[in-house]
């Protein structure tokens, strides 16, 4: 089942992020090495520099697997997060298998 993830960065969290972006890239990399990436990108902030969140769309077999994923971010651990909402998605277009 496809997941969406909505994250929000707490305030000047560029530093952070950067300094957590291998590890944070590692893994959706492992994700879409196993076919279960659907998309992943950052939030570009409108009024300045850095980011304001990001959102990844990719399938888990349970809700509870999608959180305990999201709660293991490297983003979450360096306090580029201030919290992830995790919601059941359902992708209408562009049609797939």
């Amino acid at each position: 089942m496809l997941f969406a993830f909505f994250a929000q960065d707490v305030e000047n969290s560029l530093a952070n992020r950067l300094a957590a972006r291998p590890d944070h890239l590692a893994r959706l990399t492992a994700l879409n090495d196993a076919g279960r990436l659907v998309l992943a990108g950052p939030h570009p902030n409108p009024d300045g520099e850095g980011f304001t969140g990001s959102l990844i769309v990719a399938d888990f077999d349970h809700i509870d697997a999608a959180v305990a994923w999201a709660n293991d971010d490297p983003y979450m651990a360096a306090g580029v997060y201030e919290g992830v909402i995790v919601k059941p998605f359902k992708q209408a277009l562009p049609v797939t298998d």
